[in-house]
């Protein structure tokens, strides 16, 4: 789980292409090369990862972009041009605007070195299975799926991608952040003795909605309010819990083996909010005997907390804010934070230009099984295995994708 750092893979390039080869393009990129890049997904996380891939050292430009809707694909062009920093490093021709469903399969056919994945979960897997297959580094971001044939479909593409030497870093951020990072290596030392348990949130506010407008389709409706649809995002302890969910698993160096829990929609019950909860509240066992308390909310008003807290026999850590270790072994973060968004994308550029690529994948795929199996205990009821999780053929979403009618899917009742 260590993570080496860019001065180390600079460091290290040289000789590793030396050393090899017969290595694949991957491992032939120099740094004075320019990497051609790649946007799928062209909303506003899609649009704010680009740019960051467009802030890293060496020659990169952007030279493709792809989406369902030709007006996100329009705004998000528009705000990366008005951005002065990264404008001359933006050379998207209309005949590289790709509009559709299809879209992305044009994209990946076209011709670029690294894709940023920002689209919705739901189309993840499909989309990076494709583009290992294409041989192209990726940006993935979190989750990578929505449920467990997606799940194993990414881990099989991660595999793939290791043996292609292709990188994969993923959009959980906290593996690129100083002080988690520091954080780890005291934590894997031994300085909280044996971890008996732990505890995190993201509860906080509601987040946009935009309300349906007569012209648009159940599936353009669903598609352009895809947070409230299971189908499409994973309800949020997959799409945005994840984050902590990964931090423990991360610290314990596990996944865990059951879950029980419950939830809710108590507040957001309009149909505009589609069918998702608004409320997880999940207990997480692991093979050690180790548990995890976890909760997650999305309601206005309430106590807004995003940590992440660890206590062992020797000490406990906290997460967070100002990450710190009381105990045995005591010690507080003092230096400088970094951009960790930022970050996460320096290290992947300088890992493709080093021949060492990362390959966070088996990484985030089983941090996203964690937040589906959490979300499988609320929605049943039940007490859900991480076999029974992994080994599940429930696939959310329909069959094919076309603008017309989308049935929502009744609110998941426990029990039933």
């Amino acid at each position: 789980m260590t993570r080496p750092t860019r001065r180390s893979f600079l460091k290290h390039a040289a000789a590793a292409t030396a050393a090899a080869p017969w290595l694949s393009f991957g491992a032939r990129i120099a740094g004075t090369d320019e990497l051609k890049v790649g946007l799928i997904g062209c909303g506003g996380r899609g649009t704010g990862a680009v740019a960051q891939a467009l802030r890293t050292d060496g020659p990169v430009r952007l030279v493709a972009m792809a989406d369902a809707f030709a007006d996100h694909l329009a705004g998000s062009l528009r705000d990366l041009r008005d951005d002065s920093a990264i404008a001359s490093r933006i050379d998207v021709p209309e005949a590289r605007c790709f509009v559709g469903f299809d879209a992305w399969q044009r994209l990946l056919a076209s011709d670029i070195d690294v894709v940023v994945l920002a689209t919705p979960p739901h189309f993840r897997p499909a989309m990076f299975e494709a583009a290992v297959a294409a041989g192209k580094h990726v940006f993935l971001e979190k989750p990578v799926a929505v449920d467990a044939p997606g799940v194993r479909r990414v881990l099989a593409a991660a595999e793939l991608a290791r043996e292609k030497r292709l990188a994969v870093v993923s959009g959980l951020q906290r593996h690129h952040q100083r002080s988690y990072l520091e954080a780890m290596t005291r934590i894997h030392r031994g300085d909280l003795g044996r971890i008996l348990f732990a505890r995190c949130s993201w509860n906080m506010g509601g987040l946009w909605m935009h309300p349906r407008q007569p012209q648009w389709s159940d599936m353009e409706w669903q598609l352009r309010n895809w947070l409230y649809f299971t189908w499409l995002s994973g309800d949020h302890i997959v799409e945005q819990h994840v984050h902590n969910l990964d931090v423990v698993n991360w610290a314990l160096r596990a996944h865990p083996i059951r879950a029980r829990g419950m939830g809710g929609r108590q507040v957001r019950t309009e149909l505009a909010y589609g069918h998702i909860y608004d409320h997880h509240a999940v207990q997480y066992e692991y093979g050690d005997g180790a548990w995890l308390f976890s909760e997650c909310r999305q309601i206005d008003g309430c106590h807004g907390d995003v940590s992440e807290h660890l206590y062992g026999t020797d000490g406990e850590a906290h997460l967070g804010g100002r990450a710190q270790i009381t105990g045995k072994q005591p010690w507080v973060f003092e230096g400088q934070d970094n951009d960790p968004y930022q970050a996460e994308h320096d290290d992947l550029f300088a890992s493709i230009r080093s021949g060492a690529p990362l390959n966070e994948g088996q990484m985030v795929a089983e941090s996203t099984l964690t937040a589906i199996l959490g979300r499988m205990a609320t929605y049943t009821g039940r007490v859900v295995t991480w076999d029974e999780a992994l080994q599940s053929d429930q696939r959310l979403g329909p069959e094919g994708y076309a603008f017309g009618p989308l049935p929502v899917d009744p609110v998941p009742m426990p029990g039933r």
